[in-house]
């Protein structure tokens, strides 16, 4: 059963989402904190995720970021990774209160930016019992790095100088999209998959997502490593998922940054793109999660 729920942050946000109750269950029962990666909303198929966890006996907190989607929060479209972190934290303190829950087993779900997310809430929160990064952005400086050449890099640079400059002088921040059906035009996600995943999700089950960020939202991206917390994580169970395909999150990469991970962890690899988790191997990536949750929560 899916309930529409809203709830504060600790600096008074409100965030809105869905809470996933399983049927024909007594007891109280693990619940599951879920968001979405980089400027995605829930409707882009967390539900399919959070459905397949409470058929399987288990809880589901599923969210919309602040500043996305349904929830609260201004500059609308801004992305802060530590904000989102903060906002994670204050989610997992909601979700201990919800109705049939026990709050000693909580479990975290993130994937692609949240996957990172994910990494950073597990080691640094120790309510979090089970914890499932799938296809997680672990390096953004690095993925940004390789991907745009030393010129571009600097010419990206000069972007963020001149937005901050024209925000201190009070002007709206810069917006900049986040994918382009142009493989040559400036976009944040450059791959033809991310264009296609995203305008047709949009189109067909999210039509409150929008094509942009702000430029800050890139610069902050662009300063993230949240592989730096992974051998933090351990003792707590950490599962992996991996697309040896992914052109946006590269797994020599993301396996690189498995291995500074502690026990207990496990790896798992699909052998799609990015986007293949939601849709292609959805079996195989929910199914993945929902059997660590139950064993480890």
């Amino acid at each position: 059963m899916r309930t529409d729920v809203a709830f504060n942050t600790s600096d008074g946000v409100t965030l809105r989402g869905w809470h996933y109750a399983p049927s024909g269950v007594r007891g109280a029962v693990p619940v599951v904190v879920m968001s979405h990666g980089f400027s995605a909303v829930k409707e882009m198929w967390l539900d399919r995720f959070a459905e397949a966890f409470s058929e399987a006996g288990l809880a589901a907190l599923v969210y919309d970021h602040r500043n996305l989607g349904a929830s609260d929060g201004t500059p609308r479209q801004e992305i802060d990774p530590w904000q989102q972190i903060r906002d994670c934290r204050d989610a997992i303190t909601f979700a201990q209160t919800l109705p049939g829950v026990d709050p000693a087993r909580v479990g975290l779900w993130g994937t692609s930016y949240s996957g990172a997310h994910a990494i950073v809430v597990a080691a640094c929160d120790r309510r979090v019992k089970c914890v499932v990064a799938q296809v997680p952005a672990v390096n953004v400086r690095k993925n940004f790095q390789r991907s745009v050449n030393p010129d571009g890099q600097i010419a990206v640079q000069r972007g963020f100088n001149a937005d901050r400059s024209a925000r201190f002088a009070g002007r709206a921040p810069a917006m900049f999209p986040i994918v382009s059906e142009d493989p040559n035009a400036p976009c944040v996600l450059s791959t033809p998959d991310a264009w296609h995943w995203f305008s047709e999700t949009a189109r067909q089950r999210a039509p409150n997502w929008r094509n942009e960020v702000t430029l800050r939202s890139v610069e902050l991206a662009g300063e993230y490593e949240a592989e730096m917390y992974l051998h933090h994580v351990s003792p707590t169970p950490f599962l992996m998922i991996v697309d040896t395909a992914d052109r946006l999150c590269p797994p020599d990469v993301s396996l690189a940054a498995y291995e500074k991970a502690l026990e207990p962890k496990k790896l798992v690899l699909l052998h799609g793109g990015h986007f293949a988790a939601y849709i292609e191997d959805f079996d195989a990536a929910a199914g993945a999660a929902r059997d660590w949750f139950r064993e480890h929560l």
